[in-house]
């Protein structure tokens, strides 16, 4: 018969919730309050975890604690294995529990502010026993050091590592206002765009548009020279409004300004490249419940580019 586990490893996880505790209680009593546990025995547990590492996790004085350089590589890898812990939990206790807890969620500006405020909307009513941090930001998150569980990115992924899930595609057009044209006949040719004052959105294109002609599949390279270039689709859109230029941008948000006639869309018959959307999340052998219904919804409400999640912004 195997002997049994000593009770160091036993215990290994209760000890490092312990440490994380402490850290993020900010000291031994604050934690001690916090897991209804007395301070001796917290002192205990914070002493047996760095007898079994082997390091010194924490310098302590009468008035300060702060985390050795080994404390804090300890503190982040021990909220990845605990978060491991309780998802691989909930994954064998089965599909049907009722996710919980808090979710952090990096989105695009344009997208965070309108178009997935409905999605997001119908999560939480699916799921009362969740909340969400909803962060609006265009850069890939550090997912570890910032805490973050998952982000909605626009455009190809590029880190390796990540698990990346194709939500959608986002259809572009080009468009200007009326009073770029100056009563001018509108472009007939793609080739013809390179005349016009342009706006560029540095994420995407900065100087040069790639068009294809879709009736006979002609492709065609326009250089710009941006009057003014952002990293903002509602900055476009308003100076776009405003006849500063002509831009590329999504059609969800240009749609009704098409309809109402405030911008004209330009050589329809040519057709920008649609930018893929991807929800994406560290790798992990095993994820939460809250993880795994929120990208169910997000890819059951973004699946369709024609469906309701799209039509938000018109």
């Amino acid at each position: 018969m195997p002997n049994p586990p000593s009770p160091a490893a036993a215990d290994r996880i209760e000890l490092m919730q312990t440490f994380v505790h402490i850290v993020e209680a900010g000291s031994l009593s604050a934690a001690a309050q916090l897991t209804g546990a007395t301070q001796p025995t917290v002192s205990r547990r914070l002493q047996a975890l760095e007898r079994m590492l082997g390091v010194r996790l924490l310098r302590r004085s009468t008035h300060a604690m702060k985390l050795t350089e080994d404390g804090e590589r300890c503190y982040e890898r021990a909220r990845e294995l605990i978060a491991d812990w309780h998802a691989f939990e909930a994954d064998l206790r089965g599909v049907g529990d009722e996710p919980e807890g808090m979710l952090r969620v990096v989105v695009p500006h344009a997208l965070g502010q309108t178009l997935l405020v409905g999605p997001l909307a119908d999560y939480l009513q699916a799921y009362p026993r969740v909340s969400v941090e909803w962060l609006l930001n265009d850069r890939r998150p550090d997912f570890i050091a910032e805490g973050v569980d998952c982000a909605i990115q626009v455009g190809e992924i590029t880190d390796p590592m990540a698990v990346a899930i194709k939500l959608s595609e986002v259809p572009r057009v080009v468009v200007a206002a009326p009073s770029v044209l100056a009563g001018k006949e509108p472009p007939a040719h793609a080739a013809e765009l390179a005349g016009l004052p342009w706006l560029a959105l540095r994420t995407f294109y900065r100087n040069e548009l790639l068009l294809t002609h879709r009736p006979s599949g002609e492709t065609a390279r326009v250089a710009i020279r941006p009057r003014m270039s952002t990293d903002s689709l509602y900055a476009l859109q308003s100076a776009a409004r405003m006849g500063v230029g002509a831009c590329l941008g999504s059609a969800w948000l240009m749609k009704e300004d098409i309809a109402t006639g405030r911008l004209v869309r330009l050589v329809p018959q040519w057709q920008v490249a649609a930018l893929p959307v991807y929800l994406v999340y560290p790798p992990a052998r095993f994820q939460p419940a809250r993880l795994r219904r929120f990208v169910e919804t997000m890819r059951a409400a973004l699946a369709d580019p024609a469906g309701r999640a799209w039509e938000a912004g018109s």
